[in-house]
C-alpha cells in the first residue's frame, strides 16, 4: 500500500506537466471554437450565440463544398506521391548499394535547409513551362516537394528497424526484391507510412503560401487561402467570427485525423529512435 501511494506521488508531477502541456495546446482550438459561435458586433453572428459565421462561410463565393473538395483533392494527390515515392526510395536507400548512395541521401535531406518560400519563384516558372501553372495537380506535385525528405528519411529508418532476414529468406523462396518489399516489409514498416502520410495531409492541408503564389483562379483555392480572402472585409476590417469558423473546419479533419491515428504515428517515430 505505501509503495503505491508513493510510485502515484512521484509521478504526480508528470500528471501535472502533462496536463498542463494539454491544456495550453487545446485551449487555442476551444478558444476557437467558442468564438466562431459566441456574439460579436460586426460579424455574421451579431446577437446571442449561433451558427451565422458558419452559414456565411458556407454560402462564401464558389461554396465552402468547392474549397474543402480542393483542399481534399491536393491533400490526398500529395499523400498518394509522397506515400509511393518516399516507400520506394526509402527501401532502396535501406536495402541496396550503389554508387553514391551516401551522398545522394545527403542531398535529399539537403532539402530541409533550404526555405520552402525561396522555391516557389522558380517552381511557378517550372510548372507555367510544362503547363501545369494555376492547376490543383501542380500544387500538389511542389507540396510533394516540400514532404519528400523527411519522408524518405523515415522511411529508409523504419526499413532499418526490420532485420534483414525477414526479406532474405522470402528471396531464398523465389521472391522479386518487389514482391518482398509488397507483402514482407510493407505490413512491418505499416506505423512509418502511415506516419508520412499523416504529416504529408496535415502539411499539405494547412499550407497558405504555396496555394498563394501559385493558384490564381479562385475557384481552384484550397480552404485556408479562400478563408484569408474570406476574413477580409471592407475598409481592411477583419472579421473575426468568420474566421474563427474557418479555422475550426481546418482543425476537425487534423484532429479527428490524429486521434485515430496516432497509435501509428507514436510506433513510427519510436521504431526510427530505437534503430537509432
Amino acid at each position: 500500500m505505501l509503495r503505491t501511494t508513493l510510485r502515484g506521488l512521484t509521478r504526480t508531477p508528470y500528471y501535472v506537466l502533462t496536463a498542463g502541456i494539454a491544456i495550453i495546446f487545446l485551449f487555442p482550438l476551444v478558444w476557437a471554437a467558442y468564438a466562431s459561435v459566441a456574439p460579436r458586433g460586426g460579424s455574421a453572428q451579431a446577437e446571442g450565440f449561433g451558427i451565422g459565421n458558419y452559414v456565411k462561410l458556407l454560402n462564401y463565393d464558389a461554396g465552402l463544398g468547392t474549397y474543402v473538395l480542393n483542399s481534399v483533392i491536393v491533400s490526398g494527390l500529395t499523400v498518394i506521391m509522397t506515400t509511393v515515392v518516399a516507400l520506394l526510395a526509402g527501401y532502396a536507400f535501406a536495402r541496396f548499394a550503389f554508387i553514391g548512395k551516401n551522398v545522394l541521401f545527403i542531398l535529399v535531406l539537403g532539402i530541409l535547409m533550404v526555405p520552402s518560400a525561396s522555391l516557389l519563384i522558380p517552381l511557378y516558372v517550372l510548372l507555367g513551362s510544362v503547363g501545369l501553372s494555376n492547376s490543383l495537380f501542380g500544387l500538389a506535385l511542389v507540396l510533394t516537394m516540400y514532404q519528400l525528405p523527411f519522408s524518405i528519411f523515415m522511411m529508409r529508418i523504419s526499413f532499418e528497424a526490420v532485420p534483414a532476414e525477414l526479406e532474405e529468406s522470402a528471396l531464398v523462396d523465389g521472391t522479386t526484391s518487389f514482391g518482398a518489399l509488397w507483402y514482407i516489409l510493407t505490413p512491418a514498416v505499416l506505423p512509418g507510412i502511415v506516419t508520412i502520410a499523416l504529416y504529408a495531409f496535415l502539411a499539405a492541408w494547412n499550407d497558405f503560401i504555396a496555394p498563394l503564389i501559385l493558384i490564381n483562379d479562385s475557384s481552384l483555392a484550397p480552404l485556408p487561402l479562400a478563408i484569408a480572402n474570406l476574413r477580409q472585409q471592407a475598409m481592411g476590417a477583419i472579421d473575426y467570427g468568420v474566421t474563427e469558423a474557418g479555422v475550426v473546419v481546418l482543425a476537425l479533419p487534423c484532429v479527428v485525423l490524429f486521434l485515430v491515428l496516432q497509435r501509428f504515428y507514436i510506433k513510427g517515430f519510436m521504431s526510427g529512435a530505437l534503430k537509432g
